[in-house]
């Protein structure tokens, strides 16, 4: 974890604290920048396994959402345009006007906005390419967890201190618990992961405002025609990489968009895999970057 924080840096972003990762190309630079988004309720850690793959003949963009990782945690009401804001101002900072992405659950959400900007001609990057994993795009079809049910269930509103941060506390296990179950059960993933996903989630008090940042389920569900909208119809290229035994976004949900996208869409389904492929599968997901489809 701290290996993780030293190769990055924080940024004021839309007036944020944001833990950012700006990797260079190891080698020449062949191919556009890769902007990566992670998912709910996780971290840009989630790909420390496949970022230097990644990275060996491009630039690849990380960083925490506020409210997730190392990024500020501040008792507010969460929502996408917050985002997708600094998002664009990393972006922006970075110098970047061309760039493919790769989104993660509510990472694809993320991506959605962004691109709904871009198309309205608020976002001026040229987005070459998306690849989009596992994440609820079709809410309506969704299996949301026991974790997820009972988050919604409590007032959007910071949870009391005596929510204790350690992993052994009832909020701690139930996390890890709640998380593991999303993984395939043919994934061997290490308990390590686990812990380290509970450590970033709980640092700067995160674990305490999981009831507000999880409140983009239900922005999801009020404007998925303009998010989802945005994935279906830009014209760039999508890749759709899916964990077949997903769950919580169930395998349904890939087929459904690449029914919608077809004649510019490649499926690349992964069994064995759950939720997070990043984890469960890191080497497949290694090459489906370093050999994007044609």
């Amino acid at each position: 974890m701290a290996a993780w924080e030293r190769r990055g840096e924080y940024k004021t972003l839309a007036g944020w604290d944001v833990f950012t990762l700006d990797v260079p190309a190891a080698g020449s630079e062949a191919r556009e920048p890769l902007l990566v988004l992670h998912g709910f309720p996780t971290s840009s850690f989630d790909f420390h396994q496949v970022v230097d793959a990644w990275a060996a003949d491009r630039r690849v963009l990380l960083l925490d959402m506020v409210g997730f990782g190392l990024s500020a945690k501040p008792d507010i009401a969460y929502g996408f345009d917050l985002h997708a804001d600094v998002v664009q101002a990393f972006v922006a900072e970075a110098g970047i006007t061309r760039l493919a992405m790769v989104t993660h659950d509510m990472g694809d959400t993320v991506g959605g906005e962004l691109l709904a900007r871009q198309l309205e001609g608020r976002w001026p990057v040229e987005v070459t390419r998306r690849t989009l994993t596992n994440g609820s795009v079709y809410i309506d079809m969704a299996r949301l967890s026991d974790g997820q049910q009972f988050l919604l269930s409590l007032p959007d509103e910071r949870l009391p201190d005596e929510y204790r941060a350690e992993a052994s506390s009832p909020l701690g296990e139930s996390f890890r618990a709640g998380l593991g179950a999303t993984f395939s059960a043919s994934s061997v993933v290490a308990a390590g992961e686990l812990d380290a996903a509970w450590e970033l989630a709980a640092h700067g008090g995160g674990h305490l405002v999981l009831p507000r940042t999880i409140r983009y389920i239900e922005e999801r569900r009020r404007n998925e025609g303009r998010f989802t909208g945005a994935i279906e119809t830009h014209p760039s290229p999508l890749d759709i990489v899916w964990g077949v035994d997903d769950p919580i976004a169930v395998v349904a949900m890939a087929h459904r968009l690449h029914g919608a996208v077809s004649s510019s869409s490649s499926m690349r389904l992964l069994p064995g895999v759950g939720h997070y492929p990043m984890l469960e599968a890191p080497a497949l997901l290694r090459d489906v970057l370093a050999s994007p489809p044609g």
